[in-house]
């Protein structure tokens, strides 16, 4: 989706004025940029709906499959967006802009992120997009899994992403990375086929059930975590930075 702060702007205003607009080559993947030159493309092209910038190299999203993105991007969307309705200081969004760094902004798939006056490591900011890393970004890829497991996974981690899950369709597996001292490290399901969220307490992770497209067992999976003590001991650790926030 094309960012909307983008959209408004008031250069752009004028464009649908006078039916004219800008002098701007198409985005094209594999085609190497700075993000000031990559959003002013992409601010140029309205009819591309939603492209990347990697390591410094443009990606334009072709169509995806039914079975192979948008029925699991759904499910592991609607998992990470219950667990923030329960946790309050944390928020989930779908395909947000990130700006990383200046050869990086991305638009993963899933984000999951505390926010700022609750002390998270992002921010939203003057121009409405995300500034900084994410604590946990999630990429469903099939024909993007070499590029989700490369150049993604180097930026995710040079830029601080704390928890970065592929959801590798093809697969039919799913890998959860977590930084540890300076290393992405590959998290393993428990005895109960699950993987618990070390950055977000309660957040457990049902793989078995997501890869059997049993999303009522992978919710089951997440109440527990959110009856949990460790989620209960995290919401009022929120609470606490937001109250403190208020104050200040």
């Amino acid at each position: 989706m094309i960012p909307p702060q983008i959209e408004r702007s008031s250069s752009s205003k004028k464009q649908e004025a006078t039916g004219r607009r800008p002098a701007a080559p198409p985005l094209r993947t594999g085609e190497r940029l700075k993000r000031a030159e990559f959003e002013r493309r992409y601010a140029a092209n309205p009819d591309i709906k939603k492209a990347e910038l990697v390591e410094g190299v443009t990606q334009v999203q072709e169509p995806v499959g039914f079975y192979t993105h948008s029925r699991p991007h759904s499910s592991v969307a609607g998992i990470l967006f219950a667990y923030a309705a329960y946790t309050p200081g944390v928020c989930a969004v779908v395909d947000p802009t990130v700006r990383l760094d200046r050869n990086n902004e991305p638009q993963p798939d899933v984000a999951l992120l505390i926010e700022a006056a609750a002390g998270g490591q992002s921010h939203v900011d003057k121009d409405g997009y995300i500034a900084g890393a994410p604590e946990l970004v999630v990429e469903v890829a099939a024909s993007s899994v070499a590029r989700d497991l490369q150049r993604k996974f180097h930026a995710y981690w040079r830029n601080g992403v704390r928890e970065y899950v592929v959801w590798r369709t093809l697969d039919k597996r799913i890998d959860w990375f977590e930084l540890a001292n300076g290393k992405y490290v590959l998290k393993q399901p428990d005895s109960t086929d699950s993987i618990q969220s070390k950055v977000f307490p309660g957040l457990w992770l049902a793989v078995g059930a997501l890869l059997a497209d049993n999303v009522a067992g992978a919710l089951e999976a997440l109440h527990a975590g959110i009856g949990s003590p460790r989620h209960d001991a995290f919401v009022a650790r929120l609470a606490g930075e937001l109250t403190a926030a208020a104050t200040n």
